[in-house]
């Protein structure tokens, strides 16, 4: 498959909201051709961003282009666009080739059939094609999922959570594929709430919290964000007063409270303070009972984004 030319997407000032519910706030970008990594704990409104640019829902403010035209109502970019939703959207009797033929007739494809066994070769599934969906696993759903979205040669491609169910030959093969299409001028978005799901795929990476755009960049720059930032332990030992000021003189802390359950340490060195704990456990004759990261949450990790 290739689409033969470039495509576009923009976002710009774009709000949605539900009555007083906010599910997207001002949130203004522009993704040309390649695969963009679209980031962000559950709720964030990953998804709405989605289907905004899938022309399935209109925002409340701002405006959502799709080479130039504004997808929601607009049958004709539909032919454009393709949407794999994260939840299942595959009538279980149909067969694999059953699914993606229908997929071909919705979009008024010459023929249907051909376009089908293009698509289901793309995501190599030939071989169970003529099985029904519902003895399909988890991946295979996914990827027959994928098939129907792309039989009919889109430019525009959004993707939710797409490699959920996937085993590790299944997720190399998707991969490869998506970047074939990024290649030949495809706009890829992926959602996803894992940062190093993205590592193989996406060079460029959106981050969405609570609705906002709170970065966007290289993938390298968005993981050095999100992993030189203050970390919070609490340590429990067999002597937590003489811990709390063995820490106070590691040059990686700064800052110790010592606490009923335990030693609340921070720190802006992860890896340092674990290297040095245990040595400065050794030298005090302290037994280190419990280190436990108490802000290792992922809507912690992307808050600190917002806030920074």
């Amino acid at each position: 498959m290739s689409t033969g030319q470039g495509h576009r997407v923009e976002l710009r000032n774009v709000s949605r909201w539900y009555g007083n519910v906010v599910a997207v706030n001002d949130v203004s970008f522009t993704l040309t051709p390649g695969i963009t990594g679209l980031l962000g704990p559950n709720g964030a409104g990953k998804t709405t961003i989605l289907h905004t640019m899938a022309g399935l829902l209109r925002p409340s403010a701002g405006e959502v282009l799709v080479n130039g035209e504004v997808p929601a109502g607009n049958p004709d970019i539909y032919r454009t666009i393709a949407l794999v939703p994260e939840h299942e959207a595959v009538q279980p009797f149909l067969t694999g080739l059953e699914f993606v033929t229908m997929c071909a007739r919705l979009q008024s494809l010459a023929n249907p059939d051909d376009a089908a066994r293009r698509a289901i070769a793309l995501v190599d599934l030939e071989g169970a094609m003529t099985r029904p969906v519902s003895t399909y696993s988890k991946g295979m759903r996914q990827r027959i999922k994928i098939a129907g979205a792309l039989v009919h040669d889109p430019g525009v491609i959004l993707l939710d959570e797409p490699f959920n169910g996937m085993d590790p030959r299944q997720r190399l093969q998707m991969i490869d594929m998506m970047r074939a299409l990024a290649r030949s001028g495809c706009v890829i978005v992926i959602s996803s709430h894992i940062l190093e799901e993205l590592n193989d795929l996406a060079s460029n990476v959106l981050v969405m919290v609570a609705g906002r755009l709170a970065a966007a960049g290289h993938f390298r720059e968005i993981r050095r964000l999100m992993t030189d930032r203050p970390h919070t332990f609490t340590l429990r030992s067999s002597n937590d007063r003489a811990l709390a000021a063995a820490l106070l003189t590691d040059e990686s802390v700064f800052g110790v409270e010592l606490a009923p359950h335990g030693v609340i340490v921070r720190t802006a060195d992860r890896g340092a303070l674990t290297r040095n704990l245990a040595r400065l456990a050794r030298d005090g004759d302290i037994r280190l009972l419990e280190v436990r990261p108490t802000d290792e949450s992922l809507e912690s990790v992307f808050s600190y984004l917002v806030t920074r």
